[in-house]
């Protein structure tokens, strides 16, 4: 993922539009980078690589096996409603803090890597969901968003040790 801090920062801009709608295919490209589109504007939607998941490398394992383990540990707080302000703000800045490092490190195939932005801009969008900077949800709507991401992610990209978050 070469497209480091610009591909990051239009993520970052693009979740702060998109905090409960579809994601645009241009969601997260760098600028010029082009989608075809027909007559009307396409959706982009997450899908298998010819019916098999998309390729991973040790970065993107990584930060995504440490974002699943944040967040199933918060996830019985969630559930009852308990967790506190501060715990949505910890949980948001670990989901931007392992999104950096993907961005940093992670280092895919170009259509993997377009699979991946849409993952990458629900995560962000569910960070800022929690750390309450989206006023018209709550910030467990995010949190609910970023394990939503972490099931895709589980779901098509190739990860052997990454597992579901039972909920």
């Amino acid at each position: 993922m070469k497209r480091n801090a610009l591909l990051l920062l239009a993520a970052v801009s693009l979740s702060t539009v998109v905090t409960g709608t579809s994601v645009a295919a241009t969601a997260g490209a760098a600028p010029g980078h082009k989608h075809e589109h027909g007559s009307e504007k396409a959706m982009a939607t997450l899908q298998l690589n010819a019916g098999k998941k998309w390729e991973t490398d040790a970065a993107l394992r990584q930060a995504m096996g440490n974002l699943r383990e944040a967040m199933a540990a918060s996830l019985h707080k969630i559930h009852e409603n308990r967790l506190s302000q501060d715990g949505y703000a910890l949980l948001a800045k670990k989901v931007e803090s392992e999104v950096g490092n993907i961005v940093a490190n992670c280092k895919l195939g170009t259509q993997a890597d377009e699979q991946l932005h849409l993952v990458i801009t629900d995560l962000l969008a569910g960070a800022e969901q929690m750390a309450g900077k989206a006023k018209a949800v709550k910030r467990r709507d995010g949190a609910v968003r970023v394990i939503g991401a972490l099931e895709k992610y589980g779901n098509y990209f190739d990860d052997p040790s990454f597992k579901q978050i039972s909920h």
